[in-house]
């Protein structure tokens, strides 16, 4: 998994080189669509639906941990069992190939202010994480397949970045 953020470092609480919210910025009363940030995940359409979920959750995990206040608050419902809290901001879930994945996470590392996490194919054909960063230690650039990238960053250039790519179905 790449992190990656405006500075190249990984984030965390809003401040030079990271990418999030200010606490001030939370308002769980607003659409989405309001959020100044936008947050989406776009997975490799070939692959076949055990493997697509996979490669979301494992590009959502560090997204989700990473960049801050993205998650809203815990819920409780009517008979007081807790939820754990979800994205205030939502996470739409696209669809693309291959090449196309490639073309937007290079896109979408390079632009400041955007977040970036990826699941590189060679993590899904390994079972050790020690192989798994071997294997990426000789892998070049153009080598890499990513069944899935997570991006975060200013609405207006998410958009771009993603056009008009179709929801996952």
């Amino acid at each position: 998994m790449t992190l990656t953020t405006e500075a190249g470092l990984p984030g965390g609480e809003p401040g030079a080189g990271t990418v999030g919210f200010a606490p001030e910025e939370v308002d769980l009363s607003l659409s989405t669509r309001a959020a100044r940030l936008k947050w989406v995940l776009v997975v490799d359409e070939a692959l076949p639906p055990g493997r697509a979920a996979n490669a979301a959750v494992c590009a959502a995990a560090p997204t989700a941990t990473q960049v801050a206040h993205l998650l809203g608050v815990d819920v409780t419902d009517a008979e007081g069992a807790v939820h754990p809290a979800l994205p205030w901001v939502g996470c739409t879930i696209l669809a693309a190939d291959q090449a196309t994945l490639r073309t937007i996470r290079t896109k979408a590392a390079a632009a400041p202010g955007t977040f970036v996490a990826d699941m590189p194919a060679l993590a899904q054909s390994t079972n050790v994480y020690d192989d798994y960063r071997a294997a990426m230690g000789k892998a070049g650039a153009d080598d890499i397949d990513y069944c899935a990238i997570s991006i975060v960053g200013p609405r207006n250039r998410v958009n771009r970045l993603v056009g008009k790519l179709p929801l996952m179905s």
